[in-house]
This record gives C-alpha cells, sequence and structure tokens, in this order.
C-alpha cells in the first residue's frame, strides 16, 4: 500500500515522509529540551560537587540535547518511504549534523574544564585555556573532515592526504594560531606570564594587570580602566616588562635623588659636630668618624690649619649619613633588600644624592605615601645641616635678582 501510494504519487509521499521526519524530530527536541533538560538540572541541584555545575553554566547538557532530534532523524527515516537516493541524503546530512553538534558539545566540556581548573587554588602560574584552545581546534578540524567525509561518501584519509597539498596555504591562513600555539606553550611553560601579572609593553600601549590569557591573546586591564588585547605570539616576539618579582618578593622599590646645591657644601665646624653628635640617628657615626679621622690627621707632617693636609667632616657627608641611618630605622623599609644613599656625578642641577631602597608595602597608594613621607623629611632636614637644595631658578627667583 505505502509503495504503490509512494509509486503513484512520488511528490507527495516524499513530501509526507519529510513532514514526518519534521515532527519526529521536533517531538525529540521537545522531549530533550522539557523533560531531559529538566531532569538535568534538578540533578545538579541536587548534587554537591562542582563539576556538573559547571557543565550546566557551559551548557554542556544543552549541546548534548541537540544531538537527539537529529539522532531520531537518522535512524527514523526508515519509518517512511523515501527513494533510495533521498534516505541516503536525509541519512547523510543527519550524521554530518550530530558530528558538528558533538563538536560544539566537547567545546562546552572544555568551557567546563576551564571553569574548574580556574577554581582551583594556586593555578595562576598555570593557565590552561591556550592548550584547551588547541585541543578545540583539533576536535573542529577532526570534524569539519569527518562531515565532509559523510556528505561527499569519501574516506576521510582522502582529505587527510590531500592537506599536504594545500599546507602552504593552511600555513597561511593559520599562521597566527601556530603562532599562537608556540607561544602559549612557552608561556605556560616558562612562566613568562601569569593572569594577575602587572604587565609594561610600551609597544601596544598596555601598562596594567593581565586578566585573561587564551590561545590567540592575551587581554590587559590598564590603570585607567581600558582594556587591551595583544595576540598571545607578540610576547614571545617583543619586550615586555613583568612585575611579578616585586610581587613574590613583597617590596618595591625607592629610586629618587635629591639635588644638593654644590655651593652650599662645607665642613663641619666643632659646634656643628658635636650639635649633630647628639642626633640619636647619628651619635655611633660622628663617634666612629671622630676616632678614625683622629687616627689619620696624627700622621706627621699634616698641618691641622689646612684644609688639604686633613681629613673633616662635611655637611653633605654627614646629611648623607643621617639619610642611611632614618632609612634603616624606617618600620616602612624592607631590612633585607638592598639599602644605599650614594652621590651621583654632579651636573647643571648640582649634586644628586640617591636613594636606593625597598619599600616593605607594595600597594601602590601606600608605597607612594611612603615615598613622599621620606622625602618630605629629607627635604625639611636638609637646611638642619646646612645644606641647600637645588631648585632652577624662577620667574620669582629672577625678578629678585634683577631688583637688587
Amino acid at each position: 500500500m505505502g509503495s504503490d501510494f509512494a509509486r503513484d504519487f512520488p511528490v507527495l509521499s516524499q513530501s509526507l515522509g519529510l513532514l514526518g521526519l519534521f515532527v519526529l524530530g521536533w517531538i525529540a527536541d521537545w522531549i530533550a529540551t522539557r523533560w531531559m533538560l529538566r531532569i538535568a538540572r534538578a540533578a545538579v541541584g541536587r548534587s554537591e560537587t562542582h563539576w556538573d555545575d559547571a557543565l550546566l553554566n557551559a551548557k554542556f547538557f544543552h549541546r548534548v540535547a541537540n544531538l537527539f532530534p537529529v539522532l531520531f532523524v537518522y535512524f527514523g527515516v526508515e519509518l517512511f518511504v523515501f527513494e533510495e537516493g533521498v534516505e541516503l541524503v536525509i541519512q547523510r546530512v543527519a550524521l554530518a549534523s550530530a558530528t558538528i553538534i558533538a563538536a560544539v558539545a566537547v567545546s562546552a566540556f572544555l568551557n567546563a574544564v576551564a571553569d574548574i581548573y580556574s577554581q582551583l587554588p594556586d593555578v595562576g602560574h598555570r593557565p590552561i585555556k591556550g592548550y584547551l584552545g588547541f585541543v578545540r581546534l583539533i576536535v573542529y578540524l577532526v570534524c569539519a573532515i569527518v562531515a565532509l567525509s559523510i556528505l561527499m561518501d569519501r574516506s576521510p584519509w582522502i582529505f587527510l592526504s590531500g592537506l599536504g597539498a594545500v599546507s602552504a596555504v593552511l600555513l597561511i591562513v593559520f599562521r597566527d594560531t601556530l603562532l599562537s600555539l608556540v607561544a602559549s606553550v612557552q608561556i605556560t611553560n616558562n612562566r613568562l606570564l601569569n593572569v594577575g601579572d602587572w604587565i609594561e609593553m610600551p609597544a601596544y600601549g598596555a601598562d596594567g594587570d593581565v586578566i585573561d590569557v587564551t590561545l590567540h591573546t592575551v587581554k590587559i586591564q590598564n590603570w585607567d580602566k581600558t582594556i587591551t588585547t595583544i595576540p598571545t605570539h607578540a610576547f614571545i616576539t617583543s619586550s615586555f616588562k613583568n612585575w611579578r618579582g616585586m610581587s613574590e618578593s613583597n617590596s618595591r622599590r625607592i629610586k629618587r635623588s635629591l639635588h644638593v646645591d654644590v655651593t652650599s657644601i662645607r665642613f663641619l665646624d666643632e659646634d656643628e659636630i658635636e650639635r649633630f653628635s647628639q642626633f640619636a640617628l647619628l651619635r655611633d657615626y660622628i663617634a666612629g668618624k671622630r676616632s678614625e679621622l683622629a687616627a689619620h690627621n696624627a700622621d706627621g707632617g699634616r698641618n691641622p690649619a689646612i684644609n688639604a693636609d686633613i681629613r673633616r667632616l662635611t655637611n653633605v657627608g654627614t646629611l648623607r649619613a643621617y639619610m642611611l641611618e632614618y632609612l634603616k630605622a624606617h618600620p616602612k623599609i624592607h631590612p633585607d633588600r638592598t639599602l644605599i644613599v650614594r652621590q651621583l656625578p654632579p651636573g647643571p642641577e648640582g649634586l644628586p644624592i640617591e636613594i636606593y631602597c625597598f619599600t616593605n608595602d607594595i600597594v601602590w597608594a601606600n608605597h607612594e605615601g611612603i615615598q613622599s613621607d621620606l622625602f618630605d623629611h629629607f627635604l625639611a632636614i636638609a637646611q638642619d645641616f646646612g645644606v641647600r637644595i637645588y631648585q632652577r631658578p624662577s620667574g620669582a627667583d629672577l625678578a629678585g635678582f634683577a631688583q637688587t
């Protein structure tokens, strides 16, 4: 009966068959989305594990549910009367569609893996998004080849063997992907870059925290809250500064200079030396220097009335000693890091006295506050040593000079 109807009314028969397959697929989709997903959500809600929550948030169950209508169509085609060629086309399209949907489901599963991994403790230095992106790319490529082989009724090995002939084209098309893959492996294995690192990359105008590392791009949130997206391979081919060492050492550097007016540098007299010996921070320094200078100046042939024959304390040297002792006693200066107060070569702006030390607070605002407090004190105390801080003559200075 069915075969007679199909023979007498071929177009109507094929149309009814397609309509039946559509209804069958719609019913399967309704069952999958209404009942199966509802059961899956309920089961996830009762579960205490985090894996199922991640799979649900990544819509893995939704992707799997999309397989059911396609599979129902694939197997249900035999319930209807189709011409052999039409039946074969429907099955091939359904199977190819199922392959693509499976690839999308695998991609959702990889997203869930990335979500779970990101919640593990101490994994910032081992990002896996690059690896997962590479796996996703391979899955898509394999599924695309399988889908084409199904549609064209050819072996997948034919397409794979043909890849060699178009390898040059593929290298051009996937150049950035291949470079990013190599870069991702090097970045991860060598810990060049982690989420949360402070990165400076002037070539791309980036200066801020790394917020995401993927196969193709690295996202950096700058201090002005803008987002800079940089190709992953650029971190291998271009230079950048990573401030992670500062964070791991729990110290942040101060490197700044005071510029002393060289015309204010002079020797100290005994009254000044006696006054400075009363300073708690200079007591040991003055006592040690007095003994050292007395022993040196006691050598025969030296005339204590001639400055060129003897050694004497200077106001700038004593100030430098005071600054060093002040930093050693400061509670916010890291005691186990380099601590230097030194002279730099004099120049047109006077004699630079450079402070090189590290604070034990790496928070930017706190660090700047500590640095400002230090230089507030040094600028104010310099006049007690008879030292003038150099300042380029301004309009007021020149006006006063003109009046004289």
